[in-house]
């Protein structure tokens, strides 16, 4: 395959992957802990290094995924305590991400670790970084790991299906029929992690909560049919990231940041333009009259 078709290869797998994973993330009001663990394995990754003083393979991936787990176990902690969600999140990202942070400053030196690389990602790096795998031969590493976590999530959201549809939309009536809801809660935190975790090396924070969030919140726009709206948010999470990269090209810019950019340019055509929920719709539908 060829230096493009890698990038866009791995990109598309970030917008599947995460696409699927958003629309339960939207529909659980849960949009913002897609920033937090974003931002929070950010932690993971320095610590990571600072005990292994590597900064490849898997101690780094390893740390990223506690330190995303670790965002949701003190989340649902504090709300448990008492704290409203959102003011749980917003406590715990920006905690755990001022300690990465600082650490990164004071800590790693001259190494090559640091915020914008996190925030921004360098996907261009991604087809330079390969690994052997049997069968594939020569393959960036990147790629093969966003492989693994696509299988991972298509297998546990198809294989849980009616768990996670009861769950996230009546967690009492879930309950009530034996499903486990926290231990199914921890598992799709668990989920996002390990997405979010595979996603942010090769492009960074920005358009990891860019893919989780928008092409769902676009896809929710069009259906009220849960099966239907994860087929669209897939898609427009692949449409994003080719859309993005030939943007990114034309005008000579950000490859990630593009990426971001056309999540969002595909939400505003849904919410202007969408039959259902758009806003033009609202002005042409039919009134219904009273009899």
């Amino acid at each position: 395959m060829s230096y493009e078709g890698w990038i866009l290869l791995t990109a598309s797998l970030v917008g599947l992957s995460c696409g699927i994973i958003g629309v339960f993330l939207i529909l659980r009001k849960m949009a913002m802990m897609a920033d937090a663990i974003s931002h929070t394995v950010l932690l993971g990754i320095v610590s990571a290094y600072l005990i292994t003083r590597e900064l490849n393979g898997m101690p780094m991936l390893i740390g990223a995924i506690i330190a995303g787990l670790l965002t949701a176990v003190l989340v649902q902690w504090l709300h448990s305590l008492g704290v409203q969600q959102d003011a749980s999140i917003g406590v715990v990202f920006t905690t755990l991400f001022a300690i990465g942070v600082i650490l990164i400053a004071t800590k790693t030196g001259n190494v090559h670790l640091d915020v914008q690389h996190a925030l921004m990602g360098e996907i261009t790096f991604v087809p330079w970084h390969t690994m052997g795998v049997p069968l594939l031969g020569e393959i960036p590493q990147a790629t093969f790991i966003l492989l693994i976590v696509f299988a991972i999530v298509l297998i546990m959201i198809f294989a849980f299906y009616k768990e996670w549809k009861i769950t996230t939309f009546d967690a009492a009536l879930a309950a009530s029929l034996g499903i486990p809801v926290l231990l199914m809660h921890y598992v799709f935190m668990t989920l996002v992690s390990i997405t979010t975790v595979a996603s942010f090396d090769a492009v960074g924070a920005i358009m990891v909560v860019a893919m989780l969030i928008t092409p769902a919140s676009a896809a929710y726009l069009w259906t009220d049919r849960l099966s239907v709206m994860l087929g669209l948010s897939a898609l427009f999470g692949i449409t994003s990231a080719i859309g993005g990269y030939y943007i990114a090209v034309w005008i000579d810019t950000s490859i990630s940041g593009s990426m971001a950019f056309a999540t969002g340019i595909i939400f505003l055509i849904s919410f202007i333009g969408s039959p259902k929920h758009g806003y033009i719709s609202r002005f042409i539908r039919p009134e219904t009259l009273p009899e």
